[in-house]
């Protein structure tokens, strides 16, 4: 793994280049900014520690360079003045991380493994299909999933406030576990709250506490959500329905990290990661004046989002065989038809994964021991499959051997219906043209050069 140091002030000194050699960093040094800008052309590194000190070239403008040239190269600010506003803009502008010199030998070390150990995992998920840390799993191998993941890796160690939006189903408090799980709190609690089934005159009192005697029934003392997850996370789902008036009291707790309770009158400080959800678009909210700017801001610090299953259909059988193991049926995967199949990768799936996890469900519910059967799906009755001929036998196959023999079937039916033509084939599957060439190359569909020819000519 390359390294490349741009700074004016050398933190790296001969004895730590020793270390980082030893654990097969390769380590490049540049007091100079347009020196620095040269030799990262030249090395290409996986990392850049960026000075934010220079007087003569701005930060801003040796990132864009870097970007530009390696958009998947890590940048680590440094700054002997770090700021909430300047991080803010470094994050939207793509870095890695925002550090405050000086930094200690032992913290650098520290930060390298992790990125490193993270670069390692990435490829270990790309090659199983899913994200596991502690009890949080998370399904999917598409390019959206991917890319979600590896910035989980990447921003779950620093404790900024993040903002996840989805749809309902689409798995946002999992990924906020996955965040607390893969962060230095991970041994502490994480708290989950959903905003939107809490009583509007109890929200206050359920998330800052309250004194005795605070209102009629308050017969004691209560500790809130926030009080609770004290030096954890505590995950606020459904953010958008919290009422106005606690919205004020909700960004003091964000920009001062303490409270007081209903009733009370102390201020009571913590030390917590705070994660929040929406499942609407909170900008405009924001435009309606339903939402305040201020809070909106300071919430999203860091923004993740997550696409709904009908975006990312890819992913869809790895979930449903992941379903039929996790609700202790895995063998029936096996038994999905053709017909079966082709509804279940073609439905919108208004409620994403979550509907999806309760169709498999039902699926091993209504089977018994017998066969899948169609009637089964409560889909509308327009969805027509590639194929009537029913499957009878099982394929005593591996998932991924599985999996190709349905993929294979299903691309030959949609040739067959469109007579070959490669683009009116892909528009029916739903799937760019240029990755349905590379799958009939894949699964060796027609494979003779001609027809390959005409793949990337017509």
């Amino acid at each position: 793994m390359k390294i490349l140091f741009i700074d004016n002030c050398k933190i790296v000194d001969e004895d730590l280049q020793k270390v980082l050699r030893s654990r097969d960093f390769k380590v490049f040094y540049s007091k100079d900014s347009e020196h620095g800008i040269t030799l990262f052309k030249k090395q290409l590194p996986d990392l850049v520690f960026l000075s934010c000190d220079f007087p003569n070239k701005s930060w801003v403008d040796i990132l864009q360079i870097i970007k530009s040239t390696n958009e998947q190269c890590k940048v680590i600010l440094t700054s002997h003045h770090v700021t909430y506003e300047a991080a803010v803009q470094a994050f939207k502008l793509g870095i890695f991380d925002y550090l405050a010199k000086p930094i200690s030998s032992d913290k650098l070390i520290l930060i390298l493994d992790n990125i490193k150990n993270s670069k390692i995992n990435i490829e270990k998920q790309k090659e199983t299909n899913n994200y596991s840390n502690n009890n949080t799993t998370i399904i999917g191998n598409s390019k959206a999933i991917i890319k979600l993941l590896e910035t989980v890796n990447i921003i779950s160690q620093n404790d900024y406030t993040i903002l996840i939006e989805g749809e309902s189903g689409t798995g946002k408090e999992l990924l906020a576990k996955a965040l607390h799980d893969a962060s230095r709190r991970k041994n502490e609690k994480f708290i989950a709250v959903n905003c939107s089934v809490i009583p509007e005159n109890l929200i206050e009192s359920e998330l800052f506490g309250h004194e005795k005697g605070a209102f009629t029934g308050a017969i004691k003392k209560h500790e809130g959500y926030f009080e609770r997850a004290n030096k954890g996370t505590i995950f606020l789902d459904d953010i958008d329905d919290i009422p106005q008036y606690t919205q004020i009291k909700l960004l003091r707790v964000l920009q001062e990290k303490e409270f007081i309770r209903v009733g009370g009158t102390e201020n009571i400080k913590i030390d917590i990661r705070i994660i929040a959800a929406t499942k609407v678009d909170l900008k405009k909210y924001v435009y309606q004046k339903i939402f305040r700017d201020d809070l909106f801001y300071r919430l999203n610090t860091l923004h993740l989002s997550i696409p709904p299953l009908r975006k990312r259909t890819e992913d869809i059988p790895a979930l449903i065989e992941y379903f039929f193991r996790k609700h202790g049926a895995p063998e029936k995967f096996s038994l999905l038809t053709n017909e079966i199949f082709y509804k279940l990768m073609n439905y919108d799936w208004p409620g994403n994964v979550r509907e999806l996890e309760n169709m498999v469900e039902r699926m091993i519910a209504l089977s018994g021991y017998g066969a899948i059967k169609s009637e089964i799906l409560e889909f509308s009755d327009d969805m027509t499959p590639p194929d009537n001929k029913i499957i009878e036998e099982s394929y005593n196959t591996s998932y991924h051997q599985f999996m190709k023999l349905k993929e294979k079937e299903i691309i030959t039916w949609a040739l067959k219906e469109t007579k070959d033509n490669i683009t009116k084939a892909a528009k029916l599957l739903n799937l760019p043209r240029t990755t349905l060439c590379s799958k009939l190359l894949k699964l060796n569909i027609k494979n003779n050069k001609k027809f390959i020819n005409l793949m990337y000519d017509s």
